[in-house]
């Protein structure tokens, strides 16, 4: 009773603020996979004043929150949330650019990220084209793909803590590496990313954007719902291809299935639950350990 008393206290001030809110509201609306019970409230917060208030008093009333950008890497519970979910827009979509620097907010699409940098003749991004993810989270989780990764181009991201104060990390104090961050050691939110380019020939950026988008969708499976690739790659292997041999590719448990067309995906056939989706991933980890002797570690944040 007392948590459903605190979250109201936070809803009021979130209204009383302009905040869009919605209660009790569906999260499967807000992830990829599309799975997911509801949430005490989703919150849209536009600006860092609004942010800062939000985790403030989140902080002061004991309520769990949790940032939510595209929902790409995530699986949210059948049984929901039951804290406060923050979107950010507003200022945090803004890009803005000086010479071959980009600084954009965390609410940004990796898309919208990588148009600005083509129609702006800065190449480095390109391997992000088609990522279904944020700026904030690709940083997040140092997303990469075809070779690339944000390591590469990342400069400084700016935060912000539960205690509403802000800072920077700047190059290695943001401990990029293979799916990890020092925001994976920490619970501050990323309200920023500044990345820098390299001035290239539009027409050439433009050339191996495609080329990346092809790749996706030849062999990924974009037509189901899913949260990218399922599994870490493991060290001297790949996840998909040891998944592959042995024979799990089709194989599904309720409305969740290996993809058949890459192993490393685990998609939505249009009624899977959490449930049958952790299923899924116990029976692929434990079938690829008795048959290969590997250990997956999967990717994805439970909530």
């Amino acid at each position: 009773m007392d948590n459903i008393k605190n979250i109201e206290h936070i809803i009021s001030a979130a209204e009383a603020s302009g905040c869009t809110v919605r209660r009790n509201e569906l999260l499967s609306k807000y992830t990829t996979f599309k799975i997911g019970g509801a949430a005490a409230a989703v919150i849209t917060a536009e600006n860092i004043a609004v942010l800062s208030e939000l985790l403030k008093l989140c902080k002061q009333y004991d309520v769990k929150r949790m940032i939510i950008g595209n929902g790409s890497n995530l699986l949210v519970s059948d049984d929901g949330y039951d804290g406060i979910v923050i979107r950010l827009d507003g200022d945090f979509k803004n890009i803005t650019i000086d010479g071959d620097v980009i600084k954009c907010g965390s609410g940004v699409t990796l898309a919208s990220l990588c148009k600005f940098a083509r129609d702006n003749n800065l190449g480095g991004l390109e391997f992000a084209w088609g990522i279904p993810g944020t700026v904030g989270g690709a940083a997040f989780m140092n997303a990469g793909a075809y070779g690339g990764e944000m390591k590469d181009v990342i400069l400084s991201t700016s935060y912000i803590t539960n205690d509403g104060v802000t800072g920077t990390f700047v190059g290695e104090d943001n401990k990029l590496s293979y799916r990890h961050s020092v925001y994976s050691e920490n619970d501050h939110v990323i309200t920023g990313v500044t990345f820098k380019l390299s001035v290239d020939d539009p027409e050439l950026i433009k050339e191996r954007m495609d080329d990346y988008m092809t790749r996706r969708r030849t062999k990924q499976p974009l037509d189901y719902p899913s949260a990218g690739s399922v599994f870490k790659r493991p060290e001297g292997f790949f996840a998909g291809g040891l998944i592959e041999e042995c024979g799990l590719k089709g194989y599904g448990i309720g409305g969740a299935q290996v993809s058949e067309k890459h192993a490393g995906f685990i998609i939505n056939k249009g009624t899977a639950t959490c449930d049958d989706v952790c299923r899924l991933v116990e029976h692929i980890q434990q079938t690829v350990r008795e048959k290969k002797g590997v250990e997956l570690e999967c990717e994805i944040r439970r909530i």
